[in-house]
């Protein structure tokens, strides 16, 4: 009898395991057609802008086209009413007078005629041979010849119907994909960093363009141009959807290529955030730039929390400087720790403004370069386990780290009694006039 329960009870959970797979089986294939559906719908979308594009082109080409010969036609058939009514007019001039002279010797014919059916009037003979002498019958004025005056002809090159046949056959494409798309979208504190690369092989990029807005808004706006394939775009609020999209410029043209695919990302991380109210020190409106002032009170400014996780790259960008001394510091440290001048002190790495590095207060022997206006200094944090029982605290961490600036870094292991998933940040500056970002 129990056998037969617990058969039953066996062929029971297999019906329920059965159902729950169909369930999820279900699920994951009404998943795929929304996919597919979304596919379709990105391919009959774009096919239709495709058409409107192409459509406008030529539209507005066939109408530029057309005026451009319509004003080239006016043109040649002004020129060719300008040179005839500019060599008419000496033939006309000349008519003119011939036609006066053939009146004028018909006249005199008429005359003499008469003169000489009057008799032997000498009077009149006289008086007629005089009137014949004074009007130059011998005088006739020059007619050019056929090859003296212009002969207009058209001439009309039946061979740029050829090349503008040529260029039309060639000139437009149709891409499938366009030459550059989103590859990453990773989350930063107050910010997503954008990767893209280049998807067609013929297509040789000069510069990227790259648009992003909020899913609510209707436009998009550009963040960054440039030869680079990534960017961080900087004051993202988290938790709110972004789209972006990138296209590029081909090497040696003014044109932009298509847009790629928007692609929809978001941070969770909050983003960094100076602690405000410490005297010596001014703020941005995001909190996120700090500018030492003229008070003469020296000490940290900390974070507002400890926002740098470790795996993760934290950035302080010197905006201006001021005068340098031994005592400033930029880094990170395990907490907060009031009443310290400087982060150059235990439970804390740093880097000085002259370049030396700092751990839990000692210095290295290993330098960066000087810290100037428009370096970067960067933090790599990463949190490596020694084992059990190293210590009388009962075990050990180091947090391995890489201090990076003016394109030289510095590596080295940070042993702490306790792991640290999560850091304060810090800076001080002895003297006014430094401002640095962090991100």
């Amino acid at each position: 009898m129990r056998g037969m329960e617990k058969e039953a009870e066996t062929l029971l959970q297999e019906a329920k395991e059965s159902i729950e797979a169909a369930r999820n089986y279900g699920r994951e294939l009404r998943q795929r057609l929304q996919g597919l559906q979304q596919a379709r719908g990105q391919i009959r979308e774009s096919a239709a802008q495709s058409r409107h594009v192409v459509q406008q082109h030529f539209c507005h080409l066939k109408g530029a086209l057309l005026k451009l010969l319509d004003e080239r036609l006016a043109s040649l058939l002004q020129q060719v009413d300008s040179i005839e009514q500019e060599n008419i007019k000496p033939l006309d001039d000349c008519q003119k007078l011939i036609e006066h002279g053939v009146s004028t010797a018909e006249d005199l014919v008429r005359e003499g005629e008469i003169a000489i059916g009057g008799g032997e009037e000498n009077e009149k003979l006289c008086s007629f041979t005089k009137k014949a002498l004074h009007i130059q019958l011998d005088s006739l004025p020059e007619v050019p010849s056929l090859v003296e005056v212009p002969c207009l002809s058209a001439q009309l090159d039946d061979s740029l119907l050829t090349v503008v046949k040529d260029r039309i056959l060639i000139h437009g494409t149709i891409a499938s994909q366009p030459p550059v798309q989103i590859e990453e979208l990773v989350e930063r504190p107050g910010g997503i960093l954008v990767r893209w690369c280049k998807v067609d092989d013929d297509f040789v990029p000069q510069d990227y363009r790259l648009q992003y807005r909020k899913s609510t808004a209707d436009h998009f706006e550009d963040v960054y141009v440039g030869s680079e394939t990534e960017f961080l775009v900087l004051q993202i609020d988290p938790q709110v959807d972004y789209q972006f999209r990138v296209c590029a410029r081909g090497d040696g043209r003014q044109e932009w290529s298509p847009w790629s695919v928007p692609q929809l990302g978001h941070t969770t991380l909050v983003p960094h955030e100076w602690t405000t109210g410490l005297e010596g020190y001014s703020l941005s409106s995001r909190r996120n730039i700090a500018l030492r002032n003229d008070s003469p009170y020296c000490g940290v400014l900390y974070s507002k929390a400890p926002t740098y996780y470790c795996g993760q790259t934290l950035t302080f960008r010197i905006d201006s400087i001021g005068q340098p001394d031994k005592q400033d510091s930029l880094g990170v440290c395990v907490e907060q720790q009031n009443g310290h001048e400087s982060l150059q002190r235990d439970k804390a790495v740093c880097i000085s403004t002259n370049g030396a590095v700092f751990v839990n207060g000692k210095e290295m022997t290993n330098q960066l370069p000087p810290v100037s206006a428009g370096s970067t200094v960067t933090f790599d944090v990463e949190a490596v386990y020694l084992g059990p029982a190293i210590n009388s605290n009962g075990g050990a961490f180091k947090l391995r780290v890489t201090v990076s600036s003016n394109n030289r870094e510095v590596v080295f292991d940070w042993v702490l009694n306790q792991l640290c998933d999560k850091l304060y940040f810090g800076c001080s500056f002895t003297n006014p006039g430094w401002k640095v970002l962090v991100f």
